[in-house]
């Protein structure tokens, strides 16, 4: 077992002949932090040879439904979630942060300024759920596009963001293109916005986004990334999630209100997409059904949907 390899990215050069021995079969467990040099070192190095299994934070399948409040608040880091108290969680990501930017970026050999990254981040914490703006983004930080999605290219190989991609169909519709972008852990999204507390957290701006971003890591930690999408239309119509699984479509909306109702978008998105089934997954408690193929679902009861396992 070797923990923390990206400082150490040469050793892929002598994992492979010990990979390759006949008459001695060995295997290892490589951890560490992912990042766009360690994949590429990987890839070089131990191509055919190595599987890769990408753990995120701690999901409701692992630490119980009843603890969604905390989970949503604090993020999935352990040791963020599992503080005694919401002021020493607060501590501990801001701590996270700081050592990420000042200590973990430069070991990777991303020699970009500490503060300018923090403040990229930050602005990525603002535009989270919303559709990647390259020129926007660039503007706001006073440098190029090129830089601007270096950046996010430096975020999402590090798991800490993620772009969902749009899914492309032949309606004949002016669709979206471009990736929606989230901060993957929902604490330290947070800690960026400046929420501490659940009271803060439901009177701010980006509560709908917050619990979409939280839900969808969900629903991705427990049913898989592979085959995942949002679909949007010019027209306003959009679906937050498009999973296909087992030869078929299925889509979910999320929604911080706990009685959501049909939408339009989801009448166009059932239509256009052929869906199968969709949900609207709340943080409320009643399931109900809204349309005779899309029902409203709690969170609390994502692990139940045996239709995506």
């Amino acid at each position: 077992m070797i923990d923390e390899v990206q400082r150490r990215p040469e050793l892929f050069q002598t994992l492979r002949p010990l990979a390759d021995r006949r008459g001695k079969p060995a295997r290892f467990l490589i951890l560490g932090s992912a990042s766009p040099e360690i994949v590429k070192g990987v890839s070089e190095s131990l191509a055919g040879r190595v599987g890769f299994v990408d753990l995120g934070g701690f999901h409701l399948g692992e630490v119980g439904v009843g603890t969604i409040d905390g989970l949503w608040l604090r993020g999935g880091f352990p040791r963020s979630f599992l503080a005694p108290n919401d002021a020493a969680s607060q501590r501990w990501r801001t701590d996270f942060i700081r050592t990420f930017l000042e200590q973990d970026l430069p070991q990777l050999g991303i020699r970009t300024a500490a503060e300018t990254l923090r403040r990229f981040w930050t602005m990525v914490a603002h535009y989270h759920g919303q559709i990647w703006n390259a020129a926007e983004l660039a503007r706001s930080l006073g440098t190029s596009e090129p830089t601007a999605r270096h950046y996010l290219d430096i975020l999402c190989g590090t798991y800490l963001a993620r772009r969902l991609q749009p899914w492309h169909t032949n309606l004949g519709k002016r669709e979206l293109k471009a990736p929606k972008v989230y901060l993957r852990d929902s604490g330290l999204l947070h800690s960026l916005l400046g929420i501490k507390t659940r009271s803060e957290l439901m009177s701010h701006p980006k509560l709908g986004a917050s619990w979409e971003g939280f839900a969808l890591e969900q629903v991705l930690s427990l049913f898989g990334q592979d085959e995942t999408y949002y679909w949007a239309t010019h027209n306003g119509a959009e679906l937050d999630l498009l999973l296909f699984r087992n030869g078929k479509a299925w889509g979910i909306e999320f929604k911080v209100g706990d009685g959501p109702q049909m939408t339009k978008s989801l009448h166009i998105a059932l239509d256009d997409l052929k869906l199968e089934r969709a949900w609207i997954i709340h943080p409320g408690e009643k399931r109900y059904p809204v349309h005779e193929k899309v029902e409203a679902l709690p969170l609390r009861l994502l692990p139940s949907l045996t239709e995506l396992k």
